[in-house]
């Protein structure tokens, strides 16, 4: 019914506008960014003439920092790119690839849904050269091979998406200034943080703020603290086989996790308002007690994006930090990150195509986007001293010494638990009932 009303992505591209031909946005040459990786990159590469259409999900602010990245692609090789999206990208793509008149190249941040694409064999693979590349270059780069690593229509398994722009989940977010008057410092071991929270209480104050509500998506926050759990008690290959539902969703592994995550949660007096408050509280409100005075909470666990909802005129690094949601030393799991992000992957096997997947190998195409704003990336070959921001760099360097990568699970769940059942569950668990209870009810969910 929505192909009726949709354009193809490749349509959509091509009205975009002929080409993204504009003033580069820093002058080639000039600054502390690897323009020997753009110079090699464009001796090797002369594709004058040829044409690239890319379709993916950046749209408004996103789309005019991604297009300062194409600029530099198109200068370097000569290739015409035409970029779009849509608001319905999801549906799109589905459309234009069973119409037969998908893009050249396709950004998602589903790795679920590209895995289902490259199981109908709408998508070319990348090579073995490629995965090697990423294992080598990225931190934790076996992990994030593995992400872009699909079934094909043949059975067999292969790289078929490059991971290009990540985002952090595994942040604790607090006021420096409230910490420094407490005295208390930023914890390294996960053994740490829960004596800092048990500090806390003894000193007359409120360790976490916790906000689970969101409208209809109420309970989406507490599966990340339970997948967080799960990467901090479990080894990764653990954690895949949860998401595939290899091991129940009611195994002890995951009841554990739960639990891990009901030590903070389910205790009164270590969460602003109460247990009780933890299911109401809106989570765009729930960091806000950092922020009152005296503090209502000193810590709050949420992805990079929250700062969003501070208070108006919070300036990061100084009003706000974050840290790395610690490991426990105890348990010898290394530097584990939860997060999401974006993966490109060739829709037609083009020159251009492949031409695009390896100036992602390139650090200025990292450089050039993360040098403005909303850019993460885990290639260990950029400058970190060129972001946007204190905070992003952080962010970069704790992607970059992960030891291991994990895509958010929910996200790799089917839609039933993933965005339903898991996110019920856990409401249900912060209001009593017991951890195995709520594991039983959604592994009971589980598609069959």
């Amino acid at each position: 019914m929505k192909a009726k009303y949709l354009a193809s992505a490749a349509a959509l591209a091509l009205l975009a506008g002929p080409s993204l031909a504009q003033d580069l946005k820093f002058p080639v040459g000039e600054g502390a960014f690897n323009w020997d990786s753009y110079t090699a990159f464009d001796e090797a590469t002369n594709l004058e003439g040829q044409t690239l259409t890319i379709f993916g999900p950046w749209r408004g602010e996103d789309q005019v920092l991604v297009e300062s990245m194409l600029a530099y692609f198109e200068a370097a090789s000569g290739v015409d790119v035409s970029y779009s999206s849509s608001e319905g990208y999801e549906q799109q793509i589905i459309i234009d690839a069973e119409a037969g008149s998908p893009p050249d190249v396709a950004v998602l941040p589903q790795p679920g849904l590209i895995g289902d694409l490259a199981a109908k064999g709408f998508v070319v693979p990348l090579g073995d050269e490629t995965k090697a590349w990423l294992t080598e270059n990225y931190g934790a780069g076996a992990s994030w091979a593995a992400l872009g690593t699909y079934k094909g229509a043949d059975g067999a398994e292969a790289l078929y998406a490059f991971p290009y722009k990540a985002d952090v989940k595994s942040l604790v977010w607090y006021s420096p200034d409230n910490f420094a008057d407490a005295g208390y410092e930023v914890p390294t071991t996960m053994e740490e943080l829960k004596a800092l929270t048990d500090q806390i209480v003894a000193d007359g104050g409120t360790p976490w703020c916790i906000g689970l509500g969101s409208g209809g998506a109420t309970g989406w926050p507490a599966t990340d603290w339970v997948e967080d759990m799960m990467l901090r008690t479990q080894s990764p290959d653990v954690y895949d086989k949860w998401v595939r539902n290899e091991i129940p969703f009611n195994d002890p592994a995951v009841i554990g996790a739960i639990e891990e995550f009901g030590w903070f949660a389910r205790n009164d007096a270590y969460v602003a308002g109460g247990a009780a408050a933890v299911a109401s509280t809106d989570f765009r409100d729930s960091p806000k007690g950092l922020f009152s005075s005296p503090p209502q909470c000193y810590m709050h666990r949420q992805a990079s994006f929250i700062p969003s909802f501070f208070p108006e005129g919070t300036e990061l690094g100084t009003d706000a930090d974050f840290f790395y949601f610690p490991a426990y030393a105890e348990k010898d799991l290394g530097q584990p990150v939860l997060g999401a992000g974006t993966l490109a992957f060739m829709m037609k096997d083009t020159e251009a195509g492949r031409a695009f997947i390896e100036w992602l190998k390139t650090p200025i195409a990292h450089e050039v986007w993360m040098a403005q704003s909303g850019f993460v990336t885990p290639h260990k070959g950029v400058d970190a001293a060129l972001y946007g921001s204190d905070a992003l760099r952080k962010q970069g360097e704790i992607l970059a010494n992960a030891t291991t990568f994990r895509f958010d699970g929910s996200d790799l769940m089917p839609g039933a638990v993933g965005a339903g059942s898991f996110w019920t569950g856990m409401v249900d668990y912060t209001g009593g009932k017991s951890a195995q209870e709520v594991a039983d009810t959604i592994q009971a969910s589980w598609p069959k």
